[in-house]
This record gives C-alpha cells, structure tokens and sequence, in this order.
C-alpha cells in the first residue's frame, strides 16, 4: 500500500474521517464530478452536497456522473461560482472541497482566480459547522496558481490560533509547483 497519496487522494482522506451519514458538504469546485459523487456517497441518502462551477462543462459533467451513480436525491448542482456559496447554502456545513485550477480536459485558460476563492474560502469558514473543515487542493504549476496561492496563503496563515487549526500536507521531495493539501479545520471560539 502506497503510504503518500498524492494531493487529492489525501483530500479525500481526510473527508472519509470527517465527513458522517446525514452531513451537508460543499464541493466548491465541482469540475468533471468526481469529487462530488465521492462526497455524495460520504453524506448517504440523508446528507446533501452541494456542487458549484461556473463551466457548462463541468455542470453537465458532473451531472452526468451523478445520474449514473444514483445520487440525484442528495446533490444539488449550481451553475455559479463558488464565490455566492452563501446565496445557496444557509445551513452549517461539515465539508467544503475545494480542488483549485482548471477543469482538467477543459479549458485551461479558465482557471479559479485568486480574489473569488478568497472570498468562498471566508464564506465557507463562516458556515462551519463546529469542527467542521475546508479542504484545498492547490496547483501552483499552471499559469495563475502561484498568483492564487500567494493570495489566498497570506489569510490562512492569519486565522487565529484559537479558532482554527490549519495545517498543509505536502511532499517534500517534489518540485515547489507539485499540488498540495490545505486543510482548516475550525474549532470554534474560545
């Protein structure tokens, strides 16, 4: 058995441990589905996901695997940014996955941009539920990630120490643009 996964194995992971039957999770990033079937499977019949993208592309993707693994009941797909999470979303949530870039086989001039995942991560921190966890799976080897990282990092190292726990999972003998791990964790007030 491989003992270091690469970053979305850990990701998923972790979810496992977090995520129980009856949860709400977000998948903020819902790409080609797969992330959200996994998380959808997490949740069981009685949990819900909801799933945002702004690509046509990826919402039919994603759609499309929902469909075919039977988990229409527990998904709600939104054709929006991830940005406006607290337009759709106004329960706590346990999870929110966030797996950062481009649609793989897509486009890779559309890219989640720095200024709009900053926003989503803040709105999904609020919505914590207590000890409930965003999840980053950063790419800084495309054009924009580095941008994006050098963004969004500066925040996550300033959560305060006794709200949060953050830690980062990342292979140390690997280049410095292999993706990464970002898990938050909130704690709650002290």
């Amino acid at each position: 058995m491989k003992l270091a996964p690469n970053a979305v194995s850990i990701s998923h992971m972790l979810a496992r441990q977090i995520v129980e039957i009856g949860d709400t999770v977000v998948d903020a990033t819902a790409g080609n589905g797969h992330d959200t079937v996994y998380l959808a499977q997490l949740v069981g019949p009685s949990g819900q996901i909801y799933a945002f993208d702004i690509q046509e592309e990826a919402i039919l993707s994603t759609h499309q695997r929902v469909v075919l693994a039977n988990l229409e009941s527990r998904v709600n797909i939104i054709h929006d940014g991830h940005q406006n999470i607290d337009k759709y979303v106004n329960q706590p949530i346990k999870l929110v996955m966030f797996n950062l870039g481009y649609l793989p086989g897509g486009d890779k001039k559309i890219i989640t941009k720095p200024t709009t995942t900053l926003e989503a991560i803040k709105k999904s921190l609020k919505l914590l539920e207590s000890d409930g966890v965003v999840l980053l799976t950063v790419y800084t080897g495309h054009p924009g990630g580095q941008e994006e990282w050098e963004k969004i990092q500066p925040y996550l190292t300033e959560l305060p120490k006794e709200q949060y726990d953050v830690v980062m999972y990342k292979h140390l003998n690997r280049s410095l643009s292999h993706p990464f791990t970002i898990m938050v964790q909130y704690i709650g007030n002290s």
